[in-house]
């Protein structure tokens, strides 16, 4: 905390992680109450999912390319304006859903260049060898707004609509610019030969070089890919509008706090590791993280009890805070400053898969089969992630210390 620029680069954080978080439940509730079809829900992730897939490329290249403090700050206008247009719609009660859906879609694009300028800028804000509690400190007080964000978003439309919300996100994005402002970066690394080289070589090349990267370290590999296919296929937020509607019998408020729960659990296992933070046997205990989040979820998947269901969502985001600890330190500790932008735009890639991509699948899961046994049926599928991992990708479940990640270059498949 005493170092210069973590406290407002964690308060910006916390301002723009509390307007998409209060954007997302007021969406989903929009979207839903307009069509009472769950495919609506599917093609909201699905809308943020794909300029992410396209942007991969460009978002990547760019970060590692030219400022990282600028490229974050266009993000986030971008976002600004689509909560602005947001407002606009909801003042003008206009509820034709192509219009939602093609605001979204802007959405993904500024998201496509923040999160991966987010997790490289980190770094230079702080020293290397306060880099993994500073992760954990990040991650616990963002949490703050995970929880607030989708509290304050169900009783904010209730009260006042979505123009009241909206307004809200509009705000919290133009607070979080301001406070970027007083952020300096001091800790990047200087060139090296082999940073400059990279430089001078052309865009497919350079990305090449970060996939390569990437399928070189089977820590970064299976750490990136667990997440991916575990809350991909056994994620239940997207279900949560279902749940509150049709099984659990509450309103946007009972919403807002079905979202929030995850975030009190998350808040409560960053805060211990923000203080003890965790750098033995982390492979190991990465995998069993991932495994309470699946059978956490299980159990919200079978509750008709709201206290139950808000419980199990508490152990399933204390296991997830868990998990995203130990990933984004292992994935920061393995990469080279000047390769950073583009191993974290496909580590962004594939957790915007595992959530508006999951979004699409637990949507169609739930038309298909209906939402209790389309939760359930990804509970189990989460838990047989974790069994193949483990398998697969056994340097990643013998790695003990952080500064170990980076001793392990062979490919995966040498290993299993």
């Amino acid at each position: 905390m005493r170092t210069p620029g973590f406290f407002p680069f964690l308060l910006a954080r916390m301002a723009t992680v509390f307007a998409v978080q209060v954007q997302a439940v007021v969406v989903a509730w929009q979207v839903y109450d307009i069509t009472r079809d769950p495919m609506s829900l599917a093609y909201v992730g699905l809308a943020q999912f794909l300029p992410m897939l396209v942007l991969l490329v460009p978002a990547g290249d760019l970060i590692d390319r030219f400022n990282r403090k600028a490229i974050l700050a266009i993000s986030w206008v971008i976002e600004a304006v689509c909560s602005g247009v947001l407002l606009w719609l909801s003042l003008t009660q206009n509820h034709n859903v192509a219009w939602f859906y093609a605001v979204l879609v802007l959405f993904g694009c500024g998201r496509a260049f923040t999160g991966p300028a987010l997790q490289s800028i980190l770094p230079q804000i702080v020293p290397r060898t306060q880099l993994a509690q500073a992760i954990a400190t990040n991650s616990m007080l963002l949490r703050v707004s995970t929880i607030g964000g989708p509290i304050l978003g169900g009783f904010l439309y209730k009260w006042g609509g979505g123009g009241l919300t909206y307004l809200v996100c509009v705000v919290c994005f133009l607070v979080g610019l301001l406070l970027l402002h007083f952020v300096p970066i001091l800790y990047a690394d200087k060139p090296s030969a082999e940073s400059i080289r990279d430089r001078a070589d052309g865009l497919w090349t350079r990305f090449g070089a970060g996939i390569r990267f990437i399928w070189s370290h089977p820590i970064i590999l299976g750490t990136i890919s667990l997440d991916l296919f575990a809350v991909l296929l056994g994620g239940v937020i997207a279900l949560l509008p279902i749940y509150a509607h049709e099984v659990l019998h509450v309103g946007p408020e009972g919403l807002g706090l079905l979202r929030s729960a995850m975030g009190f659990g998350e808040i409560a296992a960053g805060a211990y590791l923000s203080r003890r933070p965790i750098n033995r046997n982390v492979g190991m205990v990465m995998f069993v993280a991932v495994a309470v989040f699946g059978v956490a979820n299980l159990v919200f998947s079978l509750s008709t009890w709201f206290w139950l269901s808000f419980a199990a969502l508490m152990v399933a985001g204390a296991a997830d805070m868990l998990s995203v600890y130990i990933r984004i330190s292992l994935i920061n500790f393995a990469t080279p400053d000047h390769m950073r932008g583009r191993v974290n735009a496909v580590n962004m890639l594939f957790i915007s898969s595992s959530n508006e991509l999951g979004e699409f699948r637990a949507g169609t899961s739930a038309a298909a089969l209906g939402a209790v046994q389309a939760a359930v049926f990804g509970s189990v599928c989460t838990l047989a992630v974790v069994a193949a991992w483990m398998r697969i990708f056994r340097p990643l479940r013998t790695v003990s210390r952080f500064e170990e990640a980076a001793h392990f270059l062979r490919p995966p498949h040498h290993h299993s």
